[in-house]
């Protein structure tokens, strides 16, 4: 039985873009790597519930399966989940550079697909784009419905009903939505629109495309807001203690990586707080800074989750609690 005023704390993960492993053994993998990032700052036996929101079977009905060896087979798991390399560098410290570059790419980026005036030749530009690159973020955005019937959900509804029933599950616990690449955009969708009752104590995005244009107009329409010039999206109102955006600046999905330019603060002053981390997943020598191992792992990401998982709110009760055990001391004294 949960004591009385005490919060369950629960961390609820969400996949990102492309086909999977089945849920199961992607569930497992994610446990593997925040465990792993947790141990490494020093608290390796840390408990807690890990649920997954699992979506990629709506887009793709065969999963990967680790018994395929051919990487030509379209089911070969080319990141599967590795141990981090044991010479891999920890150090996020972006060269000056890289971060002069990415900024002007992003103010690139907003004048070309955020101009002051509507360009309808950028619309188009930026679905030939999507529709090209990420196919399931075309679908997702589509919202293409399956075949011809109109009592099966579209896929959007499908993927954004996933994660919502997750935090409906929840919605009297304290709960960690962990996203990462096209999860985020998914759990924006699901915030703001799905289950805005529903309080995410902690939102943690992780190379995530959510600065790029094209999606921030996708959720300012959505919400009947302006889309030309310098505007900044809202962040869900749910959202009630923090929210944290971690980057590898290698990450191309993450390419736009400042967030905290482009969502403006909700009612209780929560916007995202942008951290560059170095994802150190590798696989047979081959570096993937967009793998959500190597960002689940990652020093800043593990002190995130270890800091909700050992927080404890001081209960309302607790001064009267301590108050009725020095009476009953001093009654049993008195006797």
């Amino acid at each position: 039985m949960r004591p009385f005023g005490r919060k369950k704390k629960v961390i609820i993960g969400i996949h990102g873009i492309g086909n999977k492993p089945p849920r199961k053994l992607l569930e497992i993998w994610w446990k593997k790597a925040i465990c792993e990032g947790l141990s490494r700052i020093g608290h390796p036996n840390r408990t807690y519930n890990f649920e997954l929101a699992y979506w990629a079977h709506y887009l793709h009905p065969r999963p990967l399966s680790p018994r395929v060896k051919r990487r030509d087979d379209p089911r070969f798991i080319e990141n599967p989940y590795v141990p981090a390399p044991t010479t891999s560098s920890e150090s996020a410290e972006p060269g000056k550079l890289k971060l002069k570059s990415r900024e002007l790419f992003e103010k690139v980026l907003d004048r070309v697909f955020l101009p002051e005036r509507k360009i309808l030749k950028v619309d188009l530009i930026s679905d030939f784009i999507i529709r090209k690159k990420f196919h399931d973020l075309y679908v997702y955005f589509q919202d293409f419905k399956f075949g011809r019937s109109r009592e099966r959900p579209s896929p959007k509804d499908a993927i954004r009903q996933e994660l919502g029933r997750l935090l409906l599950k929840h919605r009297r616990d304290d709960i960690l939505l962990i996203a990462h690449s096209m999860g985020s955009i998914i759990a924006y969708d699901v915030l703001s629109q799905v289950v805005p009752e529903v309080k995410i104590h902690t939102f943690v995005t992780l190379g995530s495309p959510l600065g790029l244009p094209v999606v921030m107009k996708r959720f300012l329409q959505a919400q009947g807001l302006e889309t030309r010039g310098k505007v900044q999206v809202p962040t869900p109102e749910n959202i009630v203690h923090a929210w944290f955006n971690f980057s590898d600046l290698d990450d191309r999905v993450a390419i736009n990586y400042n967030l905290s330019d482009d969502y403006r603060p909700n009612s209780r002053g929560v916007g995202p707080v942008d951290t560059i981390v170095h994802n150190n997943y590798q696989n047979n020598g081959t570096r993937n800074p967009h793998a959500v191992y190597g960002y689940l792992r990652a020093p800043e990401v593990a002190q995130v989750i270890h800091t909700f998982l050992a927080r404890r709110k001081v209960q309302p009760l607790a001064p009267l609690r301590r108050v009725l055990a020095r009476l009953r001391r001093e009654a049993k004294k008195a006797s």
